[in-house]
């Protein structure tokens, strides 16, 4: 018989709100350091993003895809769920699945769950505290949203 650990929704509140906490403070500071009219380009098989400004590439990061919400679908799919996916693009996130495991909390070893933007945002910030990242960055791909992790920031 396999043992589940108990869902203390206290303690997931606790740990939302500190990573909420921690992930706004680090927006702020992305966006201050990119400022106005800039330009961006992802490569899931590099696991890169790189900003512009007038053609000219001024700032780096290493990312990670979280995982993406099917507008058609309306789902949420982590990235560690989908085999599809290059490796490097998917980094550490196994270690979001296993930190939820081990605390017992339900939604990060989910492998997808029904969209609904409250769970996508905690799913976002928990995952941004557990590995350490610098900020977060959302894209839209036809009916597909990515959301990913930026780590390793370069270049002024």
């Amino acid at each position: 018989m396999i043992r589940r650990m108990e869902h203390d929704h206290q303690e997931w509140d606790r740990i939302v709100q500190e990573a909420t906490t921690r992930a706004a403070a680090r927006q702020e500071q992305l966006v201050e350091q990119l400022g106005d009219d800039v330009q961006y380009d992802w490569d899931l098989e590099q696991a890169t993003i790189t900003w512009s400004r007038a053609g000219q590439a001024f700032r780096t990061a290493r990312l990670t895809l979280i995982g993406t919400v099917s507008l058609a679908e309306s789902t949420w799919l982590w990235s560690w769920a989908n085999d599809s996916l290059p490796p490097a693009s998917v980094g550490d996130m196994p270690k979001v699945r296993q930190y939820g495991e081990a605390h017992g909390y339900p939604v990060l070893p989910w492998p997808s769950f029904n969209n609904h933007p409250g769970l996508v945002k905690e799913a976002r910030v928990v995952s941004a505290a557990v590995l350490d990242a610098t900020a977060l960055w959302t894209d839209q791909s036809g009916d597909v949203v990515l959301h990913f992790l930026l780590h390793d920031l370069t270049g002024s």
